[in-house]
């Protein structure tokens, strides 16, 4: 397994951070790399929530697995050839008038050493996935454009 750690202070209240996480349909008003997103479950939010997102030709399906409102979303995508595991998990800290926000992902290709170096090589990736996550909600909660 392969982690990797995005972190950014936004200057707002973690319930507004919160806020745009939580409405999990809705990533495409925020997330730069999103196409298209949408709800493939009648939940709508907590564990179990589904949603398809379009990002370029590459279609995903991300199931909630944890949901602590105003501290923690993590969900499991699915879609990524090669990936036995592949989970995001949001982390809100608030301190004062900013909230402290990381989104940690974690791959897992499988244990032999070719597959360890290819879950090293998507995690580099989606760790560049995940700062432009951060500025495109960023810019959201503060009411600027992505």
């Amino acid at each position: 397994m392969t982690e990797t750690t995005t972190t950014l202070a936004i200057p707002v209240a973690a319930a507004e951070v919160w806020d745009a996480l939580a409405d999990f349909g809705e990533i495409v008003r925020w997330a730069p790399n999103v196409d298209h997103s949408c709800l493939l479950s009648a939940q709508t939010e907590g564990v179990g929530t589904v949603r398809r997102i379009q990002a370029g030709r590459r279609t995903l399906v991300e199931r909630v697995v944890e949901w602590q409102p105003g501290e923690r979303l993590g969900y499991v995508i699915e879609g990524l050839p090669v990936v036995r595991s592949l989970q995001s998990t949001w982390h809100l800290d608030e301190r004062g008038p900013r909230t402290v926000v990381s989104l940690t992902t974690a791959v897992d290709a499988g244990s032999r050493p070719p597959q360890k170096l290819v879950a090293k090589g998507l995690a580099r990736q989606l760790s560049k996935v995940s700062d432009q996550m951060l500025e495109g909600l960023d810019l959201h909660v503060r009411g600027s454009t992505p």
